[in-house]
């Protein structure tokens, strides 16, 4: 449905944009994830036709998009602030848009009530913009946008207004929404929850180029670089000295985890003898009293952090530049072990993923 091919984008001597190449399937709901100043609000833009590409082409449904205005494209865009008229109520609101292409009014009717009852606010069309909740009026820039039936939908970090309840609550439905209608929605968010939770495919950005494409279990689980893991969930990373190399695979000697072999990641350049290792601190369990495992090592509990149905523990383990980051959850008392503790944690050592710089 997009394909963005070779996009920059200058503002002056500032590059938001370096050379990025994207496909993006039909039907599919997609992300943009990256930090502030990333570049990913400025491809949005660019796909929406509210910012000029200073090279490259985008093409949307097969046609490029380039010199084409955004009411032209086939694309709408729910902004972050909404942008709801405060002087229309909900129906008029929805229906602003369908003003330019003078419908006749049992047309423009049944389409402003087919809009409204995907957002399930059927009930509230003659509702004053001023009386609608956070999440009413996300749903109101949605049924505007959805009510010009185009073929992708354009998201700005839509929930970041919302409180974390409603948030939530709100993904599952726009996720919902977007599986009623079909069409293709590109998100924009610097949320990584919000982007593993509601996405086919995610594309993380980082100055202005696109570091890995993939699943959220792909890209979460087997990140490509340390910049790409740090900034999904977090990782603890140790450096661990290179003892082979094939075309797929890279075997290493770990600090305290042994020898292992890992999946080598596309991209990945033996420059030196050392590699950078990661480990998903869920990925590192406590073994209570007698517990054994095959694969464990020793420290003792420096520091604890309370999540409510989890605890992070922070282990001093000797050998290691760098104390472990640890989550566990707390059905077995993990929330009681005190610092200064002995521990002992279990690990498999497929979670171990290599990482490039």
């Amino acid at each position: 449905m997009i394909e963005i091919k070779a996009v920059s984008r200058f503002y002056g001597i500032y590059k938001a944009l370096d050379s990025v190449t994207l496909d993006i399937a039909a039907g599919e709901f997609f992300s943009l994830l990256g930090p502030s100043g990333c570049g990913k609000t400025t491809l949005l833009r660019s796909i929406a036709g509210f910012d000029t590409p200073t090279s490259g082409d985008i093409r949307i449904d097969g046609q490029s998009a380039i010199g084409v205005p955004p009411n032209r494209r086939p694309t709408n865009m729910v902004f972050q602030n909404y942008a709801i008229f405060p002087h229309l109520n909900v129906a008029e609101n929805v229906a602003y848009g369908l003003k330019r292409l003078k419908l006749d009014a049992q047309d423009e009717r049944r389409r402003v009530g087919d809009a409204l009852d995907q957002v399930r606010l059927s009930t509230l069309g003659k509702r004053g913009a001023h009386e609608l909740s956070g999440g009413q009026r996300q749903r109101v820039a949605l049924a505007r946008a959805l009510v010009m039936r185009p073929k992708v939908l354009l998201l700005d970090e839509p929930l970041s207004a919302l409180d974390k309840k409603l948030r939530e609550e709100m993904q599952v439905e726009l996720r919902s929404l977007q599986k009623a209608v079909g069409i293709t929605f590109v998100l924009v968010t610097h949320d990584q929850y919000e982007a593993l939770a509601m996405s086919d495919r995610i594309a993380v950005m980082f100055g202005g180029r696109i570091a890995q494409v993939a699943t959220p279990k792909e890209i979460y689980q087997r990140p490509l670089t340390r910049a790409v893991a740090d900034f999904l969930g977090g990782m603890n990373f140790m450096k661990a000295r290179i003892t082979g190399e094939t075309a797929t695979d890279l075997s290493v000697e770990t600090q305290r985890f042994g020898a292992v072999t890992l999946t080598k990641p596309p991209g990945f350049t033996c420059g030196t003898s050392e590699a950078t290792i990661g480990i998903r601190p869920e990925r590192l369990r406590v073994l209570w009293d007698d517990d054994t495992a095959p694969h464990a090592i020793e420290g003792h509990v420096v520091d604890r952090h309370y999540f409510g149905e989890i605890t992070h523990l922070i282990v001093n383990v000797p050998g290691l530049d760098a104390p472990l980051s640890v989550s566990e959850t707390n059905n077995f008392g993990a929330d009681d072990i005190p610092v200064g503790a002995p521990i002992r944690l279990a690990y498999d050592p497929d979670a171990l993923v290599a990482l490039a710089d």
